[in-house]
């Protein structure tokens, strides 16, 4: 059976500069994947394109392919990216460009569509996420080079998958299997121990980026190029494939996939075995992230030292109160970082976080700095702050919305620009993902002693953001962990122990499979990662927050 074997080179745009060429160098490739685009990115890409429309894509790719085009070239590999962002044509253009000047002749080729900016007035950027049928009539037709704008993460595998493998958009199990070897690929190192709750099982000083091993029955290895740093087991992989999932029915414009059919086992050092997928028909309906400027935002961090904390900050909401009188979203967060007796003044220091937004630049930036600092000597004891207010800076919302397949034009524009329409789905082959019944409980563990202990001492976590949404992935190491992770971390108690969510919706799904429970919490992180309404975010730390929570453990586990 051949195999494809497909890396990634970057998760975020950011990500390890180095990473491209240490994939073409340190083991055999067919195809390299950059992952270049988020909610934020999207937001930063469309303030680029701002001040010049021949902007709007990530421009590290282009200096990457600078030094690496000819590696690529050379070992045959394909390189397949969304760094086109908001303008993959003109991307496109800029690789043609570069390879015209170091003499090295590749062919080009991009995917267009998703841009629906025009049809949402008054946002920065709205596009739509697009599947990988566009990828693969580009490799299709001989492109050595794809640049796409915004497809899912996972369109990056599924598109070279399907061109290699010679699947139809109705191979649903097939197409599942690389959605999901995609989604562990799409964030770099998260998938070789990078951010990984039990990172001291390895040496995760320069993890590795992953690889998976692709086949035509859509089953994958997952692993690393050898002698590469980072380690990947069971435990790094069922991680990610938690990051930013929520229920068993994994949605996405090539497929739904079946995240709780997926089976994952060791398969040698370094390696992970992923099989059983099933997939199911796709939704009706493309998601379109919409970007907008929501106004302008500032912050100022008071240091609050020795005694009187509490009374302190008090003093400071007070004297601020005209200043932020006509402010429309004003925040107060205090954070008893201090310690009593403390050895060094920094750990006898709690902060006050102030943040404030506004349609008004002038209201939060001036108005405030000039307020915060006139308290420098008429203020609280020992007044100072982390670092003075500034100006004023712009701040993103982001939400989504759903149209038709048929209300994007998804097209293929090949490298010798023919262009090639790619067909929605038929109504008949699309189907709107239901809920999936709860599973049953494991049987619960046998009564016996307990003990007050961090939860992460016997189950793992990842989070991040999906939106104003959060999603915490919470996993056991153990068949008998399972038993009692099962029963005893409930939404209710989910929102005991993280309090921020008391009031919130929460949704817990279980996977037993992966011995894993995925939490949704909405409206936790406001109206996304751009507008900074919380202190994480993004929620990258919620889990370990979660993680360092106390609550009653079997002493058998421990």
């Amino acid at each position: 059976m051949s195999v494809l074997r497909v890396g990634n080179a970057s998760g975020f745009y950011g990500d390890r500069f180095d990473a491209m060429r240490e994939m073409l160098t340190d083991g055999p490739l067919d195809v390299l994947t950059g992952d270049y685009l988020a909610e934020l990115t999207m937001l930063i890409l469309g303030r680029d394109r701002l001040k010049n429309p021949d902007a709007g894509y990530a421009r590290t790719f282009l200096r990457q392919l600078e030094e690496c085009l000819g590696l690529a070239h050379e070992r045959e590999v394909k390189i397949v990216t969304n760094a086109g962002g908001l303008n993959p044509a003109g991307l496109a253009d800029a690789v043609r460009a570069l390879a015209e000047r170091l003499g090295i002749p590749v062919r080009v080729a991009h995917v267009e569509g998703d841009d629906r900016t025009a049809a949402h007035p008054g946002t920065l950027a709205a596009h739509a996420y697009l599947g990988g049928f566009g990828i693969a009539a580009c490799l299709r037709a001989g492109a050595d080079v794809v640049v796409t704008g915004r497809v899912t993460d996972a369109a990056l595998v599924t598109g070279p998958a399907a061109a290699h493998f010679g699947w139809g958009p109705t191979e649903y199990d097939r197409l599942a299997g690389a959605v999901v070897a995609g989604h562990l690929l799409e964030c770099g190192a998260q998938a070789t121990g990078g951010n990984y709750a039990f990172f001291q099982d390895g040496d995760v000083r320069r993890p590795g980026f992953p690889l998976a091993e692709l086949r035509a029955d859509g089953t994958s290895v997952v692993s690393k190029h050898d002698g590469t740093g980072g380690f990947v087991d069971v435990g790094t992989v069922t991680a990610q494939l938690l990051y930013e999932t929520g229920g068993a029915r994994y949605a996405g414009p090539d497929v739904t996939a079946r995240l709780d059919t997926v089976r994952l086992s060791q398969d040698g050092p370094d390696r992970v075995r992923v099989e059983g997928v099933r997939g199911e028909a796709p939704p009706p309906t493309l998601k379109v992230g919409l970007n907008r400027l929501g106004g302008f935002r500032n912050e100022v961090a008071f240091v609050l030292t020795g005694l009187d904390v509490e009374a302190k900050a008090d003093l400071v909401r007070t004297q601020m109160e005209p200043a932020l009188g006509r402010i429309t979203d004003v925040r107060w967060d205090l954070a008893r970082t201090d310690r009593p007796d403390a050895p060094t003044e920094e750990t006898a220091s709690a902060l006050l976080r102030l943040v404030v937004r506004d349609t008004d630049q002038q209201a939060v930036g001036r108005a405030l700095s000039g307020a915060a600092i006139e308290l420098a000597l008429a203020g609280y004891p020992g007044f100072h702050v982390l670092a003075p207010p500034g100006k004023g800076a712009p701040y993103g919302v982001f939400e989504d919305v759903y149209v038709p397949h048929g209300a994007v034009d998804h097209v293929a524009v090949l490298h010798d620009g023919r262009r090639v329409s790619v067909s929605p789905p038929p109504d008949q082959d699309t189907a709107v993902p239901a809920p999936v019944p709860e599973p049953p409980l494991p049987q619960p563990l046998p009564p016996g002693p307990v003990r007050r202990a961090p939860l992460g001492l016997v189950a793992g976590a990842r989070s991040g953001d999906k939106g104003g949404d959060a999603n915490v992935g919470v996993w056991a190491r153990t068949d008998d962990a399972w038993r009692w992770l099962a029963h005893a971390l409930t939404a209710d108690r989910f929102r005991e122990l993280i309090p921020e969510a008391r009031d919130l919706p929460v949704t817990r799904h279980q996977l037993p499979n992966l011995r894993a429970l995925n939490f949704v919490v909405e409206g936790i992180l406001g109206e996304g990662v751009a507008a900074q309404a919380r202190f994480d975010p993004q929620a990258k730390a919620l889990g370990e927050w979660l993680r360092a929570r106390h609550l009653d453990i079997p002493e058998a586990l421990l």
